[in-house]
């Protein structure tokens, strides 16, 4: 009998095992009683090699290969990861630039829906962006951290992209160590006595470690840049370039090349731990001969990368239940930060340019405290400062100046004539500039499209002075005119590509401050803090004019100069007098507030426990 198998034909041949191509033929001849059995003759072909084998194998040697030739070839890897991490920018600005086009085009049947649509842009934009910065790491969170700066950009931006303050990846305790020999020839135990482990803070140039020296034993904070960071910032920046770049050629409105430039020009800035401890004794000598509760910690080593420093014990600024238990007066906490930052900009010019409560500490003033309260502000990270010449400090002080001067024809054409001087502002970015500047909606008819003239809701101030309390309805006025014109939101990056990167810096501190007063829940008028700022742009425009005046005397006539004096010093106390009664009111009337607080606890809470916590805020 013939028999013909063809192995790889068979109807119940299992799916997991591929068909063999081979066909193998075996003869049998029937055995007779008398014929001896003959053997069985197998005839094979020679074996073709299988395709998906063949596929496995390459595959398998290929990433290997590549495995191998990124962990040991460094053009390499710095290639992969430019095409790896542009690749997820573009994806993020393309899909949020067809969605932003695709939302404005549409039609809407009234405001509210067509402000719901771009509000629900604004979010889901921001966090294609804010997963791509995420996934790319490094300079890119940075990237995030600026946008989120940005205060003149829709909140649903701003507030996507806080949480990257909080959301960076320590560096392993090995590439730390290894760090500490290559920079400083010893290991962290010939330095430290202890060395927590587990960092305090992780930001996205650096880490901060609590430890104790070696010797004398004292508490120390330190700094360490990511040990990564010098393999990758450069070509990090190149990618942050090229993407910005990528996104301007294509979509020219959406146009964020400033900030990488920005970035290119201040990174090697903030990464040098030598350049950021003389910024902090810079900042220190601003305030040598001022009574103030700004303390900046001592530096006690400053390498490239390595800052050890005195470590401070506080709470931030806005945690009110720390403030109660050390009694500190949290309306003290929020004028005292007006005060500092007023001094940096408008006396010094050279302010620390990237505040937030995360930079902030509060703790209770020791006995060697110059502070005028019983706490002292701990300012801390002092790798990024910026310095405004004269001419540019003076005319953003009088700027603010008119801002609360009462309102006529002439004050309407110094706030445009000094918007102009100090952020290259025409007349039809006026209304965004003046809002960025104070928060709120002061004279900016463009504002209130949503709302129909002569309708409005709330009450507007025509001067800082004569702002009342922020409504709802003002908040929600600004936010439908932010959200439902495309044309305003192109006036938001037209106001960022024409500002100096400084006043953007000015704005952001204006923006901590009113934030933090808001997160203090102050008792005082919400325009408390622009008296304070209009005090020290009175101050500074006197000493200008002052030491203007003295300079002048060896090519003007004594008389001159005396009645020039005289006048000078007398616009200034017109000026800064009446600030100071308006003051001393309105801190009468938070007293006030805090006392009725006070018996409400009493009473309501229960107990002095009951009244200190009302008195507090916290009940």
């Amino acid at each position: 009998m013939l028999t013909l198998r063809c192995r790889g034909l068979h109807p119940n041949l299992s799916p997991k095992r591929p068909a063999a191509r081979t066909l193998q033929l075996n003869v049998r001849r029937t055995q007779s009683t008398t014929t001896p059995p003959h053997p069985t003759i197998e005839s094979t072909h020679p074996a073709r090699p299988r395709p998906d084998a063949v596929l496995s194998a390459a595959a398998v040697l290929l990433g290997g290969t590549s495995y191998v030739a990124y962990e040991n070839h460094q053009p390499f890897r710095h290639v992969t990861l430019a095409v790896v991490r542009c690749s997820r920018i573009a994806a993020a600005a393309v899909l949020s630039a067809i969605d932003y086009k695709w939302t404005f085009a549409k039609s809407y049947e009234s405001p509210k829906e067509s402000g719901d649509a771009t509000k629900e842009c604004h979010k889901r934009s921001a966090d294609r962006v804010l997963r791509a910065l995420l996934a790319n790491g490094g300079i890119f969170i940075k990237l995030g951290q600026h946008i989120a700066a940005l205060i003149v950009l829709p909140q649903e931006w701003r507030d996507t992209m806080r949480p990257l303050q909080d959301r960076c990846e320590p560096s392993s305790l090995e590439a730390i160590e290894q760090m500490f020999l290559v920079d400083e020839g010893k290991s962290i135990a010939e330095i430290f006595d202890e060395f927590d482990p587990k960092p305090i803070g992780v930001a996205s140039l650096a880490q901060v470690h609590v430890g104790r020296l070696k010797g004398t034993g004292q508490e120390v904070a330190i700094k360490l840049q990511h040990p990564h960071l010098r393999e990758f910032c450069n070509i990090d920046m190149n990618m942050v370039e090229f993407s910005l770049g990528w996104i301007k050629h294509w979509f020219p409105e959406f146009e964020f090349t400033w900030l990488a430039g920005e970035m290119r020009e201040n990174l090697p800035k903030e990464i040098d731990f030598i350049h950021e401890a003389k910024n902090a004794h810079l900042a220190e000598e601003g305030f040598k001969n001022v009574r103030t509760s700004l303390y900046i910690p001592k530096i006690l080593e400053a390498k490239k990368r390595i800052l050890v420093m005195e470590f401070i014990r506080g709470g931030r600024p806005d945690d009110l239940q720390y403030l109660a238990d050390h009694n500190i007066d949290r309306n003290a906490v929020s004028l005292e930060l007006a005060r500092i930052f007023s001094q940096m900009v408008h006396l010094n010019g050279f302010f620390h340019a990237d505040p937030h409560p995360g930079n902030l500490l509060i703790r209770p003033a020791g006995p060697t405290s110059r502070s005028p309260y019983n706490f002292d502000v701990v300012l801390l990270d002092h790798g990024l400062y910026f310095d405004l010449d004269d001419e540019l400090r003076m005319n953003y002080s009088k700027f603010w100046l008119s801002l609360i001067s009462s309102p006529s024809v002439h004050t309407g054409e110094e706030r445009r004539k000094y918007a102009k001087l100090v952020g290259n502002i025409d007349e039809d970015l006026y209304p965004v500039f003046e809002a960025a500047i104070t928060g709120r909606a002061i004279l900016d008819e463009s504002l209130d499209d949503a709302v129909p003239s002569g309708k409005e809701r709330f009450k507007r101030g025509r001067s800082i002075i004569h702002l009342e309390k922020q409504t709802e309805d003002e908040v929600e006025a600004i936010r439908n005119a932010v959200v439902q014109r495309e044309g305003l939101i192109l006036d938001v990056f037209s106001v960022l590509r024409r500002v100096p990167k400084r006043v953007l810096m000015v704005l952001k501190l204006n923006d901590l401050t009113r934030s933090l007063d808001h997160a203090l829940a102050t008792t005082h008028s919400n325009v408390r803090i622009f008296l304070v700022t209009a005090k020290y742009c009175t101050r500074a425009v006197w000493e200008n004019e002052r030491r203007r005046l003295l300079s002048s005397l060896s090519t003007h006539n004594l008389l001159t100069v005396f009645v020039g004096y005289i006048k000078g010093l007398w616009r200034f106390e017109s000026t800064y007098r009446p600030i100071i009664l308006t003051e001393t009111w309105m801190d009468f009337e938070a007293r006030l507030v805090k006392l009725k607080a006070w018996v409400r606890g009493l009473v309501l809470v229960g107990g002095f426990a009951g009244a200190h916590q009302a008195a507090a805020g916290l009940a």
